[in-house]
């Protein structure tokens, strides 16, 4: 079991959890907001998992509010939300911090694990001209960042908060991640 597997966790519901429970399969992690000029990626993402789940792959949501206050709702308030405005099914989690002082253990050992996003850059710049700070290289960017975890529990891939989970890359990294054995 990797070191992320093991951190705990707690879903949306309040009931523990922890990446383990989702052992030999693929994992699309994902910080959302309700908020966010991103926030229809949910339509996107629930697709992907309807289309992909039976194959083994689960997409996770990891609400978080660092960004300009684009997740300020309960956990109650965002399932509600999520369920009512998207229909997700794919699992969702409590809200936790992704970046700064107070980031939380899963996204310290995401951003280690795979310190480069791909496709970073664009919306990075684009923050910046807008004034807003994006934190080091390394950090989450913003909502919608997705980290691709193998059946084998090893972060795989890592992809900026624009690309969408239709980009053929990240459609390329999931099929590959889905086809091996782990």
């Amino acid at each position: 079991m990797s070191d992320i597997q093991a951190v705990p966790l707690k879903r949306i519901d309040g009931a523990p959890a922890s990446l383990g429970d989702y052992q030999g399969k693929v994992l699309l992690i994902v910080n959302v907001a309700s908020q966010c000029g991103l926030t229809k990626q949910y339509e996107g993402l629930e697709a992907l998992y309807r289309d992909k789940q039976a194959d083994g792959l689960e997409v996770l949501g990891f609400p978080a509010n660092n960004f300009k206050g684009q997740e300020p709702g309960s956990d109650e308030e965002i399932a509600t939300f999520c369920s009512t405005t998207y229909d997700v099914t794919f699992p969702m989690f409590s809200k936790i911090s992704v970046t700064g002082e107070d980031i939380h253990p899963l996204y310290q050992g995401l951003t280690q694990a795979q310190p480069a996003a791909t496709g970073d850059g664009p919306m990075r710049e684009r923050l910046k001209s807008y004034g807003i700070e994006t934190g080091g290289p390394s950090d989450v960017a913003w909502n919608f960042e997705k980290f691709l975890v193998g059946r084998d529990g090893q972060v795989v891939g890592r992809f900026a908060p624009d690309i969408t989970v239709d980009d053929p890359r990240v459609v390329e990294a999931i099929d590959a991640a889905l086809s091996s054995a782990g």
